[in-house]
Parts: structure tokens; sequence; C-alpha cells
């Protein structure tokens, strides 16, 4: 886990951080105390000396990021931001992306950020975009067909769209300049993508605020 400067964890008042695994090193270095470690460990290579520590089994069906996210849900929240699970293993990479689509079946959504690019999944609802957005953003199907897809404001519009996830029709599609671009859907899982331009921590607050479901 080795974030950018625009990145670095800026927990707010009220929020939980968990760190997973090596996660807790990043933490420490960016002088951010989580308020409960799990894993196995094997990444860190050591169990650390915190008060709230969960040590997890090596051999189990859920990763350490599945685990800190049902904590989180148990918990009662219900907005998750994943720093450092984008990049590395292919592999996790592709779970975390559907732990997105996972949480908006549980009444939650999350916030995938890694260096310069943002994800996160939009189900049976609606999310938009201030006008200050600028760049790329892909709206992909996560998984089936996402029914009734409209793209407002943006390059490429769609309206009432069948999108399937078997083809990548919503790839770069681009932010018009001061332009509030919105997506919805009415029934299915869209993946979106856009980039980061170093205040990720300044738009989250917007966008949880504007989607319907969020």
């Amino acid at each position: 886990m080795s974030l950018s400067l625009s990145l670095r964890p800026s927990p707010a008042p009220g929020d939980y951080v968990i760190a997973a695994d090596r996660g807790y090193d990043s933490l420490m270095a960016y002088g951010v105390t989580p308020d409960l470690v799990v894993g196995d460990f094997d990444s860190l290579g050591y169990t650390p000396q915190h008060p709230n520590v969960t040590q997890l089994p090596a051999e189990k069906d859920d990763t350490d990021m599945v685990f800190a996210l049902r904590r989180g849900l148990e918990l009662g929240y219900r907005r998750f931001v994943l720093l450092g699970g984008l990049g590395g293993r292919l592999e996790h990479t592709l779970g975390n992306l559907q732990l997105l689509d996972w949480l908006s079946t549980q009444g939650a959504v999350g916030f995938l950020a890694g260096e310069k690019t943002v994800v996160t999944a939009l189900r049976d609802s609606s999310l938009a975009f201030p006008p200050t957005m600028s760049g790329y953003l892909s709206v992909l199907c996560s998984s089936g067909t996402a029914h009734g897809v409209t793209l407002s404001n943006l390059k490429y519009p769609l309206t009432g769209y069948d999108m399937t996830s078997s083809f990548p029709i919503g790839v770069s599609n681009e932010f018009l300049p001061d332009r509030p671009a919105a997506v919805s859907v009415k029934d299915g899982c869209l993946l979106l993508i856009w980039e980061d331009k170093g205040d990720f921590y300044v738009r989250l607050p917007k966008l949880w605020a504007r989607g319907q479901a969020l």
C-alpha cells in the first residue's frame, strides 16, 4: 500500500479506520493510527503491537479486505473508502472491484481510490458529478446486463441503454467543461471509473451527497 500525497488517509471526525494487513505500515507512516487492525499478516510480516488486533488464519474464504468491510458493516458504517487496493496483483484488484459491487448489495457504497484513479459501483440508482470535473469517465457494466443506462452531459451520451458486461462501450467517455454530468441505471450495477486529479477528498462529500442511494 503506497499512496501519493493527494491520497494520504484523511479520516474525518466519526470515521472508523481499519488497517488490513500491510496497510498498517502505510497508515502509521502517514501518521494515522487505525482503530482496528485485521489480517493474517503474511504481507506485513509481523503482528502489530496495537490494542485492537484481529489475527486471521492464513487459509480462509474471505480476504483481509473482505473481513475489514464485513466488520465495518457490522459497526453500522455504509460509506467505505478503500485505499491501496488498485494496482499490484491483478487478482486482488479484480477482487476489490467485485467488492464495490458487493457493497452495493449491502445498502452501502465503496470508493476504491488508487494512483490517479477512483472507482465506485452504482446499482439501481444515479450519481451526479459537479461541473468542475474534467478528464475521462468510464462506465462499465459489472456483470450481466445493466438496463436503462443514461449518461447525461458527457461527450458521448446514452439514454435508456441496455449495457452488457461482454462489451466495453462505456470506456473513455469525457466530462464536458462546466457541465454537471450524471449517470443513472434503472436495473443492474455499473462501475464508474474516473481520473483523480489530487482532489479526491474534496470531491468525496459532494459525490456522497448526490447519489440517490448513496
